[in-house]
């Protein structure tokens, strides 16, 4: 018999990994903030719970996908949380990007009642969520993670056993870097390639395949030609991963330079109103920098 389901926080990520997850055939109950994510997954046949205490109560193993590290705190061990419905030898997953702090604290106070705990962030935006191939960095017991895997086979394609508690999310953290990182530099070449009187569209093709091929070239760059710059991953959520990044750099006393300035562009696209906008929306800032502004698709033709 599979596995009894709860999921918690059915957001960009978290409702179509939800379905993907009850497309394998797991029974699943769901809790949001808002109810038109759940009236669309009870519609495919998942059950309702009014509370994350309520998702516990009737589930095996729950996940949750939530903003940032106090949410996850607060549905996991607030009023009404996880925690008052768990039973012993349940499961609890976190799908959310938080501190590896906040991660280790949380599996340490469900141990205490008999309750293992995984934080297993993932990457690959909506598009991977939606089709269930996800990169899933996950820490916490070897054993647990074996008797899951099933689970996370349904949500994505590569899943890594990282480490103990916080390994995952340290994981991320590091993947979160790059993903940053990329963004800017996808960016800031594409501008300077039209600056320079070069069709950027041809220099996308002609760099993609050598030693620059990366995931933002292989995803981004004909949604950002043809002006679509809605999530995907929204740019406050990039901040927000970055914060934790930073955070996590400072309790290591690992300088990160580079990462300090993708942060502060970041910083500047959440101060000129593009907070929703996808992650690579960060062109914005460049544009406004550079003088710039991205000849469109539509535009060239």
């Amino acid at each position: 018999m599979k596995k009894r389901i709860g999921y918690i926080g059915l957001g960009l990520m978290g409702k179509p990994i939800a379905r993907n997850i009850m497309r394998a055939g797991y029974p699943l109950t769901v809790h949001n903030r808002s109810q038109a994510p759940v009236e669309e997954l009870v519609a495919d046949g998942a059950q309702p719970a009014d509370s994350p205490l309520a998702v516990a109560e009737v589930s095996d193993v729950v996940f949750t996908n939530l903003p940032d590290s106090p949410d996850v705190e607060q549905v996991v061990l607030g009023p009404n949380g996880v925690i008052e419905g768990c039973r012993p030898g349940m499961i609890f997953i976190d799908n959310s990007t938080i501190k590896p702090e906040t991660a280790r604290s949380i599996a340490s106070k469900l141990a205490e009642v008999d309750v293992s705990a995984l934080d297993a962030p993932v990457s690959g935006g909506d598009v991977g969520a939606k089709a269930g191939t996800l990169a899933i960095m996950v820490g916490g017991p070897r054993d647990t993670f074996d008797s899951i895997l099933p689970i996370f086979q349904a949500m994505g394609k590569t899943i890594t056993y990282v480490g103990e508690s916080g390994a995952g999310q340290v994981a991320k953290a590091c993947n979160q870097i790059m993903v940053a990182a990329q963004m800017v530099a996808m960016g800031e070449l594409i501008l300077l390639a039209q600056k320079s009187g070069v069709d950027p569209r041809r220099v996308i093709d002609a760099i993609q395949g050598g030693a620059a091929q990366c995931w933002a070239l292989d995803v981004k760059p004909q949604r950002i030609f043809a002006g679509e710059r809605q999530p995907g991953f929204k740019a406050y959520m990039q901040h927000k991963d970055l914060g934790i990044v930073l955070d996590t750099a400072r309790a290591y006393g690992m300088p990160l330079p580079a990462t300090v300035v993708v942060m502060q562009l970041f910083e500047a696209m959440l101060q000129m109103g593009m907070e929703d906008l996808d992650n690579s929306g960060v062109i914005g800032v460049l544009e406004v920098m550079a003088n710039e502004r991205l000849i469109l698709e539509a535009e060239n033709q």
